[in-house]
């Protein structure tokens, strides 16, 4: 059945500029300065530079005047024809200005070398195509990953070539041969096992490491699974080694690049750059905090356009063209002001944030030491500077301070809290500094379990459970007891 019906409803809707302020706020350093230029070239009624003085007009007037003056001026009349044009030029930039250009970077990938360096070997020509083949196959860690089998098959189905597999075989053992030592390698065993094969083939015999190369190899081919498990007992036996003898072994094995395709791809690796979005100092006592200069662009909205939107507005009655000029012009003043408006409330919202921050924290910024660092979530923020959770949370997002102890992200001073013996609260931060400590400072011969390491942190006051050490062990990077053991 069908019902019409009239409702009253009070509904919240967002604005274009509050969502175009969101969007601000959440972006990073060089992204704002993407979003600015970006703006400026869409926007002819944006305009970079401080708002003029209206004091300044005459002034600007008199170098229009001069400016008019020089153009008309000749130069040639006073210069000979002798002189060479560098001479004439000169850099007009001073030792602060910064050098925007980017540098272009060049060099032969890692696939590339591998390439370059069959087409120097003695091989058939069938067996460096099928090379050639393989090294495409290569990950950027150096291994083939997809079996012989369904290589010789995509041969077949994509290009009607018929290949053996053992002919493939030999084409990957000449790829095996290459450098870096350990290409082509189908797993980490194989890998390891083709590095040490390379640097007992590359030393003499009566050189002292063969013998440790000899156990390293034995390692790998008989006894990898106590190897990975660091049953470091049971390898002693089956080697009839000492504890010296299968630590030479050991240290052989942790020489070697388990990644051989990386030390090709330097390169072609992506670096991101931190650009800190505040910057902070500590003189004494005091906490000087100030805004990156990058993040606080001056813009203004172009006074010529300004000039036209009156003159268009006072032009009395307007005909069609007229109208639309003036709805053109218009809607860029205005979009030109809301954007100036967002950019100073990012500025202002950045800066409330950020001292909220460093008043909460003020011992840890004072100090550097990770235990002063007190319990903050993104509440706390919020009602502190009075506003939402969600904006506090854009505040912190890819943003980063840097500091006299290191350029720091944002959300790193935020953590949970945990309750000690004596009912104080304290940051999760400060445990995981501690349990990263007690495990630096472990016996690697017996390294500590979670349960141990829990005990240890109940018994300096923190109610933590085994599990809670588990999740902050992990969260540290740190692998369990086991694979912490050396000898």
């Amino acid at each position: 059945m069908l019902k019409q019906s009239l409702q009253q409803k009070l509904l919240q809707k967002l604005s274009p500029q509050q969502i175009q302020l969101m969007k601000l706020l959440q972006v990073p350093t060089l992204e704002l300065e993407a979003r600015i230029k970006q703006e400026l070239e869409a926007n002819p009624a944006l305009e970079e530079g401080a708002e003029r003085d209206e004091s300044l007009d005459d002034l600007d007037v008199q170098e229009q005047e001069t400016s008019d003056a020089l153009e008309d001026f000749d130069f040639d009349e006073y210069l000979d024809d002798e002189t060479p044009d560098y001479q004439l030029s000169v850099r007009n930039h001073g030792a602060d200005v910064e050098d925007r250009d980017i540098p272009l970077g060049s060099g032969a990938t890692f696939r590339e070398l591998l390439v370059d360096q069959l087409g120097l070997l003695d091989v058939s020509i069938e067996i460096r195509a099928l090379a050639e083949h393989v090294v495409g196959h290569l990950d950027d860690d150096g291994y083939l990953r997809r079996d012989l089998e369904s290589i010789v098959n995509d041969l077949a189905f994509t290009q009607g070539i018929d290949v053996p597999k053992s002919q493939l075989e030999a084409a990957l053992d000449v790829v095996q041969t290459l450098d870096p030592a350990g290409v082509g390698a189908r797993d980490l065993k194989e890998c390891l096992a083709l590095q040490v094969a390379r640097k007992r083939e590359e030393k003499p015999a009566d050189d002292p490491r063969q013998a440790a190369l000899a156990h390293a190899a034995l390692l790998l081919s008989d006894h990898y699974e106590a190897f990975t498990k660091k049953h470091y007992d049971k390898l002693q036996s089956a080697l009839d080694l000492d504890e010296d003898g299968l630590r030479a072994a050991l240290d052989e094995l942790t020489r070697l690049n388990p990644k051989p395709g990386n030390a090709g791809s330097e390169s072609s690796r992506v670096v991101h750059h931190v650009i800190p979005d505040f910057l902070l100092s500590v003189d004494g006592e005091d906490i000087v905090l100030q805004l990156n200069g990058r993040n606080a662009p001056e813009l203004r909205v172009s006074r010529t356009y300004r000039e036209m939107m009156d003159t268009y507005a006072q032009g009395g009655k307007q005909d069609k063209s007229t109208r639309e000029a003036l709805t053109f012009v218009k809607q860029k003043v205005d979009a030109a002001k809301w954007f100036v408006d967002a950019i100073a409330q990012r500025q202002k919202t950045l800066t409330q944030t950020m001292q909220a921050i460093v008043a909460h924290q003020r011992a840890y910024f004072l100090s550097g030491d990770e235990v002063d660092l007190k319990p903050m979530i993104l509440k706390d923020i919020a009602e502190r500077i009075g506003m939402d959770i969600s904006t506090v949370s854009r505040v912190a997002n890819s943003k980063y301070v840097q500091t006299p102890y290191g350029t720091l992200s944002l959300k790193s001073f935020f953590s949970e809290g945990i309750s000690t013996d004596s009912g104080e609260e304290v940051s999760s931060r400060e445990v995981k500094k501690i349990l990263k400590d007690a495990i630096a400072e472990e016996d690697k011969r017996k390294p500590l379990s979670d349960e141990k390491l829990g005990v240890l942190l109940n018994a300096k006051g923190y109610n933590i459970a085994r599990r809670t050490v588990a999740k902050y062990r992990e969260q540290l990077g740190l692998p369990v007891a086991r694979l912490r053991k050396e000898l």
